[in-house]
């Protein structure tokens, strides 16, 4: 974290500058300050995918190991990979991408049980947010890819957003991966049953924005097909 945006952050935990009247209006510098050194870092590094998943599996669950086998992968085709640099999924996508040798990115938050940034993170790619918000353009401006593993809101989160922001053509089409069919069948069936037979919430081509696949292989394999049509670029 940069020496001003440690300052501003302490002076927001001070009983003074709480009792401003201008407290609401100040915050703007705090939330600049972070873009600013998202915005700084991210933009030196080459073409990454983020990975996303829930931060509760261990090093022994299958799925920790099929996101550290596909971040090692990506690794190996010469892409970074982003996670939300905690534990679980997120420590395995640094993971893999470590040991590949690969641009390995965590966006820590800053949350009440004190996430820390995992171990597989390069040391000058570590970056500490306060807000989501913030947090969550940076995942979006930076990547290249999704793939999203079974997590639990905040996975759903990113998903969703990402989906928005391409559906209303806020941002460009990127590949968005969602691994494990047997995790994502509930919501899928859901989706096409009730937003698009039922309710007409959605059109049957919001369908395409993503795709399904069950092995680390295929997720590659869809990163790679998209990008045989498609130049890597800042998203927006």
């Amino acid at each position: 974290m940069s020496k001003s945006r440690q300052k501003i952050k302490h002076a927001f935990k001070t009983k003074s500058w709480n009792e401003t009247k201008t407290n609401d209006s100040w915050a703007i510098f705090k939330i600049m300050s972070e873009f600013v050194e998202g915005y700084e870092k991210l933009s030196r590094i080459k073409p990454c995918v983020s990975i996303f998943g829930s931060a509760r599996f261990k090093e022994d669950h299958p799925t920790y190991k099929a996101a550290e086998d596909i971040a090692f992968r990506l690794g190996e085709k010469g892409y970074g990979v982003i996670t939300g640099g905690g534990p679980g999924i997120m420590e395995a996508g640094n993971k893999g991408a470590h040991l590949a040798k690969g641009t390995s990115v965590g966006l820590n938050i800053d949350l009440p049980f004190e996430q820390k940034g995992n171990k597989y993170i390069d040391k000058d790619k570590l970056i500490d947010f306060d807000y989501f918000f913030v947090r969550k353009v940076m995942f979006v401006k930076y990547s290249q890819g999704f793939i999203v593993m079974p997590g639990g809101f905040g996975t759903l989160d990113e998903f969703f957003e990402a989906l928005t922001l391409i559906q209303t053509d806020k941002i460009g089409q990127f590949p968005i991966i969602l691994y494990d069919s047997n995790y994502w069948k509930g919501l899928l069936d859901w989706v096409k049953a009730t937003l698009l037979s039922e309710y007409k919430t959605i059109s049957a081509t919001d369908l395409d924005l993503f795709r399904l696949v069950d092995t680390p292989e295929d997720a590659v394999k869809e990163l790679d097909s998209f990008y045989g049509k498609y130049m890597l670029k800042p998203n927006f």
